[in-house]
Protein backbone atom coordinates (compact mmCIF):
# COMPACT_ATOMS: atom_id res chain seq x y z
CA UNK A 1 0.00 0.00 0.00
CA UNK A 2 1.28 3.42 -0.97
CA UNK A 3 0.25 6.83 0.32
CA UNK A 4 0.67 9.44 -1.64
CA UNK A 5 2.27 12.17 0.47
CA UNK A 6 -0.18 15.43 -1.17
CA UNK A 7 -3.58 13.73 -0.78
CA UNK A 8 -5.46 11.62 1.73
CA UNK A 9 -6.45 8.60 -0.62
CA UNK A 10 -4.93 5.47 -0.51
CA UNK A 11 -3.14 3.47 -3.57
CA UNK A 12 -3.90 -0.02 -3.22
CA UNK A 13 -1.14 -2.74 -3.73
CA UNK A 14 -1.62 -4.26 -6.79
CA UNK A 15 -0.34 -7.57 -5.82
CA UNK A 16 -2.91 -7.82 -2.76
CA UNK A 17 -5.63 -5.78 -3.43
CA UNK A 18 -5.82 -5.90 -0.19
CA UNK A 19 -4.83 -2.86 2.60
CA UNK A 20 -2.15 -4.05 4.63
CA UNK A 21 -2.08 -7.17 3.24
CA UNK A 22 1.76 -8.03 3.00
CA UNK A 23 1.63 -7.42 7.07
CA UNK A 24 -0.78 -9.14 7.74
CA UNK A 25 0.77 -12.38 5.67
CA UNK A 26 4.06 -11.73 7.56
CA UNK A 27 2.91 -11.50 10.67
CA UNK A 28 0.17 -15.17 10.48
CA UNK A 29 3.35 -16.90 9.21
CA UNK A 30 5.68 -15.61 12.26
CA UNK A 31 3.03 -16.85 14.29
CA UNK A 32 2.85 -19.93 13.02
CA UNK A 33 6.52 -20.41 13.10
CA UNK A 34 6.21 -19.89 16.73
CA UNK A 35 3.42 -21.85 17.42
CA UNK A 36 4.68 -24.87 16.04
CA UNK A 37 8.36 -23.92 17.96
CA UNK A 38 5.70 -23.73 21.47
CA UNK A 39 4.16 -26.99 20.50
CA UNK A 40 7.73 -29.18 19.42
CA UNK A 41 9.36 -27.24 22.75
CA UNK A 42 6.85 -27.59 25.39
CA UNK A 43 5.28 -29.94 27.91
CA UNK A 44 1.99 -29.41 28.35
CA UNK A 45 0.10 -30.20 31.60
CA UNK A 46 -3.14 -30.74 30.27
CA UNK A 47 -3.62 -34.88 29.39
CA UNK A 48 -5.26 -33.98 26.47
CA UNK A 49 -2.30 -31.84 24.78
CA UNK A 50 0.34 -34.27 26.27
CA UNK A 51 2.45 -36.24 23.88
CA UNK A 52 0.50 -35.33 20.66
CA UNK A 53 1.97 -33.71 17.58
CA UNK A 54 -0.22 -31.03 16.61
CA UNK A 55 0.50 -29.28 13.27
CA UNK A 56 -0.13 -25.74 12.75
CA UNK A 57 -1.38 -25.79 9.09
CA UNK A 58 -2.34 -22.27 8.31
CA UNK A 59 -2.57 -18.99 10.46
CA UNK A 60 -4.95 -15.91 9.51
CA UNK A 61 -4.67 -12.11 11.22
CA UNK A 62 -7.44 -10.21 11.37
CA UNK A 63 -7.10 -6.48 9.38
CA UNK A 64 -6.74 -4.98 12.91
CA UNK A 65 -3.67 -7.67 13.93
CA UNK A 66 -5.98 -8.09 17.19
CA UNK A 67 -7.05 -11.93 16.55
CA UNK A 68 -5.56 -14.50 14.83
CA UNK A 69 -7.38 -17.99 13.72
CA UNK A 70 -4.93 -21.15 13.68
CA UNK A 71 -5.99 -23.85 11.64
CA UNK A 72 -4.52 -27.39 13.34
CA UNK A 73 -4.45 -30.62 12.48
CA UNK A 74 -2.71 -33.72 14.48
CA UNK A 75 0.07 -35.87 12.76
CA UNK A 76 -1.26 -38.90 12.11
CA UNK A 77 -5.00 -38.29 10.96
CA UNK A 78 -5.94 -38.69 14.44
CA UNK A 79 -9.24 -36.51 15.06
CA UNK A 80 -8.72 -33.34 15.86
CA UNK A 81 -11.50 -31.89 17.75
CA UNK A 82 -11.27 -34.06 20.99
CA UNK A 83 -8.70 -31.25 21.29
CA UNK A 84 -10.22 -28.16 20.65
CA UNK A 85 -11.38 -27.53 23.79
CA UNK A 86 -8.16 -27.75 25.25
CA UNK A 87 -6.13 -25.94 22.93
CA UNK A 88 -8.82 -23.20 23.66
CA UNK A 89 -8.10 -23.53 27.59
CA UNK A 90 -4.50 -23.30 26.55
CA UNK A 91 -4.71 -19.98 24.19
CA UNK A 92 -3.91 -17.54 27.45
CA UNK A 93 -0.32 -19.34 27.42
CA UNK A 94 -0.13 -20.19 23.85
CA UNK A 95 -0.22 -16.29 23.29
CA UNK A 96 1.86 -15.24 26.06
CA UNK A 97 4.53 -18.07 24.78
CA UNK A 98 4.28 -16.39 21.33
CA UNK A 99 4.20 -13.06 22.23
CA UNK A 100 7.67 -12.34 23.74
CA UNK A 101 9.82 -12.53 20.43
CA UNK A 102 6.94 -10.86 18.37
CA UNK A 103 7.09 -7.09 17.62
CA UNK A 104 3.77 -5.90 17.54
CA UNK A 105 1.89 -3.71 19.62
CA UNK A 106 -0.48 -6.04 20.69
CA UNK A 107 -0.56 -10.22 20.67
CA UNK A 108 -3.45 -11.30 18.74
CA UNK A 109 -5.58 -13.33 20.68
CA UNK A 110 -5.75 -16.99 19.24
CA UNK A 111 -8.76 -18.82 18.31
CA UNK A 112 -8.48 -22.43 17.08
CA UNK A 113 -9.84 -24.38 14.50
CA UNK A 114 -10.33 -27.40 12.67
CA UNK A 115 -7.76 -27.60 9.74
CA UNK A 116 -10.03 -29.15 6.97
CA UNK A 117 -7.67 -29.27 3.93
CA UNK A 118 -6.68 -32.37 3.94
CA UNK A 119 -10.55 -33.74 4.27
CA UNK A 120 -10.90 -32.14 0.93
CA UNK A 121 -8.38 -32.97 -0.77
CA UNK A 122 -8.99 -36.71 -0.16
CA UNK A 123 -12.67 -35.81 -1.36
CA UNK A 124 -11.78 -34.12 -4.39
CA UNK A 125 -9.25 -37.27 -5.07
CA UNK A 126 -12.07 -39.69 -4.66
CA UNK A 127 -14.30 -37.79 -6.86
CA UNK A 128 -11.51 -37.83 -9.52
CA UNK A 129 -10.75 -41.28 -9.58
CA UNK A 130 -14.27 -41.75 -9.26
CA UNK A 131 -15.44 -44.53 -12.65
CA UNK A 132 -17.57 -41.69 -14.53
CA UNK A 133 -14.67 -39.16 -14.06
CA UNK A 134 -12.23 -41.49 -15.71
CA UNK A 135 -14.44 -42.13 -18.01
CA UNK A 136 -14.88 -38.31 -19.28
CA UNK A 137 -11.39 -37.77 -18.75
CA UNK A 138 -10.39 -40.21 -20.91
CA UNK A 139 -7.38 -43.34 -21.53
CA UNK A 140 -4.70 -40.81 -21.42
CA UNK A 141 -5.05 -40.61 -17.61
Amino acid sequence: MLRNRNSRSVIWDSKTKEKGGQRRRRVAEEIRHRLADVFIRTEFRDPALAGRSITVAEVRVSPDLKHATVFVSLLGGEAIAPILPALRHAAPFLRSEIGHGLRLRVTPDLHFEADAALEEAARINRLLHRADVLRDLGSDE
